[in-house]
C-alpha cells in the first residue's frame, strides 16, 4: 500500500491567529495527543516576533518542553518529523539551538502579499529565503518552503500558473527539500491545482512537493485527491480545521486531518494515523480554544457508536 505523509500544522497555522491565548501546558498537551494518534510530520511552533503573533512568544519553551518529554517518555520516537518555521534569520538562529532536523520559511507569489507579511517584495523575500536555505544547508538541517498564494492571492486576486511556475522552480532549484504548494487563501480548485502541479513534477519529481490547502470554499478535499492522482504525497493538515490566515479574514482553516486521513486511507493509502485517537485530539483542540471544531468525519464519527472501520 502506497504511504501519505501528513504534516499536521494545527499547533502553529491552526493556533497563530486564535483569539483566546492558548497556554503553553495546553499547546504540549495537544502535541502529545496528536503523537499520540500516529503524527509522525509535526509542526510546532513559529519563531517570529510575539509582537506580530503574541500566540507564538512561548515558541522556545514549547520547543524545550516537547523535546524534553519525548526524551524522557518517548525515548524511541523518531523527532526527525518535528519542525518549526522561521520568518527571518533572527527566527532561523533561535530555532537551530534546538534539535531541528528541519525548518520552514515561507514566500508569497506576489509584492502585495509579501509586503504585507514579510514586510519586504518578492525579490528581497526571496533573497532572504535563498540565505537561509544555504545556511541551513551549511547546518545540515532540512529546509521547506511554503509558496503562499499560490492558487491566489488576497490583495491582487488569481495569480497567473506562470508566475507561480517561475518562483516554485526557482526555489526547487536553490534546493528546497521540500515545496509545499500553499492554497492560502482556499482558492484554488482541483484543475488549477494539476496546472501547477504536472510541471512541477516533471522537474523535480513527487518527493520534493507537497500541498498545504484551506477549505474556504469547500474545495481542499478535492484538491488532495488531485494532488494523490497526479502522484503527491504530502500534504499539511490542522486537527478539526483548525487556522486561517492572520492577513486573510475571509480565509477559514486548513483541511481537517481527519478528514483527509479519511480521504487517503478510502482510497488505499496509508497514513499511520489513527483516526478515532484523533478525534481525541480533536475534542481537546475544541476545549482550549473555545471553539466548536471538527471535518466532515468528525461530525459522521461523532453520531456513530462505533470506532470507524475502513469501510
Amino acid at each position: 500500500m502506497d504511504h501519505v505523509i501528513i504534516q499536521e500544522v494545527g499547533l502553529r497555522d491552526g493556533l497563530q491567529n486564535q483569539p483566546r491565548n492558548i497556554s503553553t501546558a495546553d499547546k504540549l498537551a495537544l502535541a502529545w495527543s496528536l503523537l499520540d494518534s500516529g503524527i509522525k510530520q509535526l509542526e510546532v511552533t513559529s519563531f517570529v516576533s510575539p509582537r506580530a503573533v503574541p500566540q507564538m512568544s512561548d515558541a522556545a519553551l514549547l520547543t524545550e518542553s516537547l523535546f524534553a518529554y519525548l526524551k524522557a517518555e518517548r525515548p524511541d520516537f523518531d523527532s526527525s518529523g518535528l519542525s518549526a518555521l522561521v520568518p527571518n534569520r533572527r527566527g532561523y538562529d533561535s530555532a537551530k539551538i534546538f534539535p531541528y532536523q528541519q525548518l520552514a520559511v515561507v514566500l508569497a507569489t506576489t509584492d502585495d502579499f509579501n509586503q504585507r507579511n514579510l514586510n519586504m517584495t518578492t525579490a528581497s523575500a526571496l533573497t532572504v529565503v535563498k540565505q537561509l536555505m544555504v545556511q541551513a544547508k551549511s547546518d545540515g538541517l532540512r529546509m521547506r518552503v511554503y509558496l503562499s498564494g499560490a492558487m491566489g492571492c488576497p490583495y491582487k486576486g488569481p495569480v497567473p500558473v506562470s508566475d507561480v511556475l517561475i518562483l516554485a522552480e526557482q526555489l526547487l532549484t536553490l534546493g528546497a527539500d521540500e515545496l509545499v504548494i500553499s492554497d492560502t487563501t482556499g482558492a484554488g480548485c482541483a484543475k488549477l491545482a494539476r496546472e501547477l502541479l504536472r510541471p512541477l513534477i516533471a522537474l523535480a519529481g513527487t518527493d520534493r512537493l507537497g500541498l498545504h490547502l484551506h477549505d474556504t470554499r469547500g474545495q481542499a478535499l478535492a484538491i488532495a485527491l488531485a494532488g494523490l492522482d497526479c502522484g503527491i504525497h504530502r500534504f499539511d493538515a490542522s486537527v478539526g480545521g483548525l487556522g486561517g490566515c492572520r492577513y486573510v479574514t475571509e480565509a477559514t482553516g486548513n483541511v481537517a486531518t481527519e478528514d483527509l486521513v479519511y480521504l487517503c486511507e478510502r482510497e488505499g493509502y496509508s497514513t499511520g494515523i489513527d483516526i478515532n485517537k484523533l478525534q481525541q485530539s480533536v475534542a481537546f483542540a475544541s476545549s482550549i480554544t473555545g471553539q466548536t471544531l471538527g471535518g466532515k468525519v468528525s461530525i459522521w464519527l461523532r453520531s456513530q457508536q462505533q470506532d470507524c472501520a475502513w469501510s
